[in-house]
């Protein structure tokens, strides 16, 4: 039979200590494609959250100014203007609140790299 060479705690110690590299490592690679995942979903949300704020100003401006002149035939133009205003901000207001929901609803905090921490740190 062969003998056994034993391992110096020198060395134990060396490879306990590559392990929890290793580990800490694989740990930041999982944090980093998990809030890089999230990250795109925050980017997609804003993009929406942002074109309605877009689609609000511009509508402000061209609708209303159309808007008035007709609304004017029928009303004082002060009165169209403000009728107007009153309908495409309650519009705009919808878009951006639609946008927002969305943002809620992204978690910036790494799940599935805190599970994998606890489970290594307990088990």
């Amino acid at each position: 039979m062969a003998a056994q060479r034993e391992r110096s705690l020198a060395e134990v110690f060396q490879d306990i200590v590559a392990n929890v590299q290793d580990i800490v490592r694989s740990e930041l690679r999982l944090a980093s494609v998990e809030i890089r995942q999230e990250l795109v979903k925050a980017a997609a949300a804003g993009k929406v959250a942002a074109a309605g704020g877009v689609l609000a100003f511009f509508s402000f401006a061209l609708f209303l100014l159309a808007a008035v002149y007709g609304l004017a035939l029928v009303m004082p133009p002060w009165m169209a203007a403000l009728t107007l205003a009153v309908i495409l901000a309650i519009t705009g207001s919808i878009l951006i609140s639609a946008g927002r929901k969305r943002l809620k609803l992204i978690h910036f905090k790494p799940e599935k790299t805190v599970s994998s921490i606890r489970e290594t740190l307990h088990g």
